[in-house]
């Protein structure tokens, strides 16, 4: 299989998972659904653009690679940060729900990202 189609199918299958410990959550909690979308948008956005920055880069020189990787990183970062500060002042949603949902979703996500990479690289290394 493909890894990006293996990573966005991991992707898809998580995100299901969690929308049901979300929605089971929202059933037992007061849960902002609002602000857990947001937050999940958000991130999954963000995986996606670095798998995609990394797919990219992947066959590029070592530079250009490590340019186009730590660039986008730091890129994604600072968007990020700006929506994140602004749905905050602007208090578009439940601020608690918001972060929290946003910091766990980041975690999760960001261990997806990485396992898709290591896949990548093993593929290389197995065809070579």
């Amino acid at each position: 299989m493909k890894p990006l189609f293996d990573f966005l199918v991991k992707l898809c299958i998580l995100s299901v998972i969690l929308w049901g410990v979300t929605f089971w959550g929202a059933g037992q909690y007061s849960i902002d659904l609002g602000a857990v979308f947001t937050a999940w948008i958000l991130v999954v956005l963000n995986s996606l653009g670095g798998y995609l920055l990394f797919e990219y880069a992947y066959d590029k020189d070592q530079s250009t690679f490590t340019k186009v990787v730590f660039g986008g990183v730091t890129l994604r970062l600072l968007v990020l940060m700006v929506l994140v500060a602004m749905i905050i002042v602007r208090q578009m949603v439940a601020v608690d729900d918001f972060v929290l949902s946003l910091f766990a979703f980041y975690l999760i996500y960001m261990i997806l990202e990485i396992l898709g990479y290591q896949k990548k690289n093993k593929q290389k290394k197995k065809v070579a």
